[in-house]
């Protein structure tokens, strides 16, 4: 009996022994996961502190041309540096899924809008070389009545088409990611050029928006933030200006200042979604600024795995939960704009990853989910790499003024335009 007792006594030593041991081991990986999410937590709203600091001193220097010119030039050769030292394909190879994905401005399954591919159908149905655009006829050298030859379209650029050739009549045409475009022309100039195509576009607008509901999640850029201190200051948000555009029923606008796509801060799109009103026909998502501001590598995530609180896992589960809550509107999600800030905070912030990646995952996800794109990003407007751009219409280096509202505004019309159009055809 007192074997048994003594044996009994063993066990329950050993048993105590491995309980401690597995108590200690879980309270150290609820330790360093606090620990981990507070350092995190600090990380981010130190990226915040000095986004604020620096879209301030942007502001200050935007006040006078020559100031802003000069501070652009000066980190000049850091930009160039970036664009040297990131190979955008190779980039989006390893950091977004591991498996080989077209270059930064390629066609992502027919679904980019942004004069590309649209629902499987190329702008028109036809391709460049040699068809029409909006009905005109290249062999007769004109694009909605403006002359080709030798000249510009009408001042125009076709901008972000997937076209086969880099020149139209020996005009050159925007390439197809924004580097190259960037080479062809600056960004204030592509924005004159494209705005002037897409009040073209405006101005021969068949499709009628009046039944249509219109909702807008996003963030301070959606929200028209920066423009808090005016009265009715979202009056000249580009939801509102957009509603005013194409004479739609309804707009609703849901962005909210300091919000991501992923959960980084509070109010961010994948929690927030479903506030979204059940009866909006059009649900336009813009948004991957601010996470660009914060995410590292292991936060991007990537498209094998899909965890939550990850970039790719909380974009695939806001497309998803969009998809199946709002089966009968038509969803489009745009690219973020690419700012100047994002690349200064790069240069105290390594691990911070390119703007490309981030654009590279939202349109490969939207393929996959059958979701068009607007892609601005690639678009070569309103880049506040561009001190012309900053001192016109960005004066904070992210967000716009009234007129840069404006244009924004018009080029998203102009782009549903064209996809609400060529679903009638």
């Amino acid at each position: 009996m007192g074997k048994i007792n003594k044996f009994l006594l063993m066990i329950i030593a050993m048993m105590m022994i491995m309980i401690t041991a597995v108590g200690i081991d879980k309270g150290l990986q609820y330790y360093n996961a606090r620990k981990w999410e507070t350092e995190r937590v600090a990380r981010y709203e130190q990226a915040r502190a000095d986004v604020a600091d620096m879209q301030m001193t942007i502001s200050q220097l935007s006040q006078d041309q020559q100031s802003i010119e000069a501070f652009i030039e000066e980190n000049r050769a850091y930009f160039d540096e970036m664009v040297d030292a990131v190979d955008v394909q190779a980039d989006m190879q390893e950091s977004v899924t591991g498996n080989e994905v077209s270059d930064a401005g390629g066609d992502v399954s027919a679904n980019d809008i942004s004069g590309n591919a649209v629902s499987g159908n190329t702008v028109s149905e036809n391709e460049m070389a040699g068809e029409s655009i909006s009905g005109n006829t290249m062999s007769e050298n004109t694009i909605s009545g403006n002359t080709i030859s030798g000249n510009t379209v009408s001042g125009n650029t076709v901008s972000g088409n997937m076209t086969p050739e880099s020149t139209v009549s020996g005009n050159a045409v925007s390439g197809n990611t924004l580097l190259e475009k960037r080479k062809i022309r600056s960004s204030y100039m592509e924005t004159q050029m494209q705005n002037e195509l897409d009040l073209d576009i405006i101005a021969q607008k068949d499709y009628d928006f009046s039944n249509i509901s219109i909702t807008c999640l996003g963030d301070s850029i959606t929200e028209a933030a920066n423009l808090s201190d005016q009265e009715n200051y979202q009056q000249y948000a580009y939801p509102s200006k957009l509603k005013e555009i194409l004479g739609a029923e309804k707009v609703t606008n849901l962005g909210i200042g300091g919000s991501s796509i992923g959960r980084y801060w509070a109010d961010a799109f994948v929690d927030r979604y479903m506030a979204i009103p059940q009866d909006s026909d059009l649900i336009i998502v813009m948004g991957g600024t601010n996470d660009g501001f914060c995410l590292n590598q292991e936060e991007l995530g990537t498209m094998e795995e899909r965890k939550p609180r990850t970039f790719i896992g909380d974009l695939d589960e806001l497309m998803r939960g969009l998809k199946e809550n709002y089966p009968d509107a038509t969803i489009v999600f745009a690219t973020p704009l690419p700012n100047v800030l994002h690349d200064i905070l790069r240069k105290e912030r390594d691990y911070l990853l390119p703007q490309a990646i981030l654009v590279t995952a939202i349109k490969q996800l939207a393929a996959e989910h059958e979701i068009p794109v607007i892609d601005l990003y690639n678009s070569n407007i309103l880049d506040t790499h561009d001190a012309a751009v900053i001192y016109n219409y960005m004066p904070d280096g992210v967000h716009c003024n009234p007129d840069g509202y404006q244009i924004m505004a018009q080029h998203f019309a102009a782009e549903l335009i064209k996809m609400y159009e060529g679903k009638q055809q």
